[in-house]
């Protein structure tokens, strides 16, 4: 039985490219960074959970919330082929019962912040917006994007982004948890205009505030589908002296 199962909808994502450096200490053993042409990249996520079941059972107000994550991208080479996965540096939900799950079980880094969320449509423009709450500042991410839905071209940018389907915790400098991520190839709608106001450095620690003043390589609106999130393994690397 999955640990998980849910549907993810409307993803906004904001994808910018970082210093790799700055990710050093968040990076678990056994993984190591995956690039796209060259670049490092971390993404800010926003989404919907929806229809959660936690091993089969709905929880009683813990079905439908918002959740706000900020990731980059890894790989790890097993059994001769590699895996591609992301690995998440903070996950904001509204929940507290959420956070103590999610950093019990899995080792994640999950905070509970007021959150909420938008969504509207038109006859021409779809319009999703996720905000949450941090030492007395609102947050926010907004994408005004198409109605229609289109599909992910292969080998594009959106196809690195979306089509990571391992999760990687970091726990020590010897062990990390992985676990798996299934979902179907998601469609995309196109942006035309968005609005980003965060704070990085009080959100996500002083290490991300030049985020405050960057712009993002792309930002990009994907519907989501069904997914399931799978029991973890834990990977365990001695190092012999």
């Amino acid at each position: 039985m999955s640990f998980l199962k849910a549907e993810w909808r409307k993803l906004a994502l904001a994808n910018y490219v970082i210093d790799k450096k700055l990710l050093d200490k968040y990076l678990p053993i056994g993984t190591e960074l995956d690039l796209w042409n060259g670049n490092c990249y971390v993404s800010l996520v926003g989404f919907m959970f929806v229809n959660t079941k936690l091993l089969g059972l709905k929880i009683p107000f813990h079905t439908n919330f918002e959740e706000v994550n900020l990731r980059f991208y890894v790989k790890r080479f097993d059994n001769g082929e590699w895996k591609r996965g992301v690995v998440f540096i903070k996950e904001i939900v509204p929940k507290r019962a959420l956070t103590f799950v999610a950093n019990t079980v899995y080792n994640e880094n999950y905070e509970t912040l007021p959150m909420e969320h938008s969504w509207s449509s038109s006859n021409n423009r779809r319009t999703i917006q996720y905000r949450w709450k941090k030492s007395g500042k609102w947050n926010s991410i907004k994408i005004d994007a198409s109605i229609e839905k289109f599909k992910i071209e292969s080998n594009s940018e959106i196809e690195f982004i979306t089509e990571h389907y391992w999760g990687y915790a970091k726990v020590n400098q010897s062990k990390s948890n992985e676990y798996e991520v299934t979902h179907p190839r998601w469609e995309v709608y196109k942006v035309n205009d968005y609005e980003i106001d965060i704070d990085f450095g009080t959100v996500y620690g002083k290490e991300f505030e030049s985020l405050n003043s960057a712009t993002p390589v792309s930002v990009m609106l994907a519907e989501g589908s069904e997914i399931t999130v799978e029991n973890k393994k834990t990977i365990k690397i001695t190092t012999q002296q």
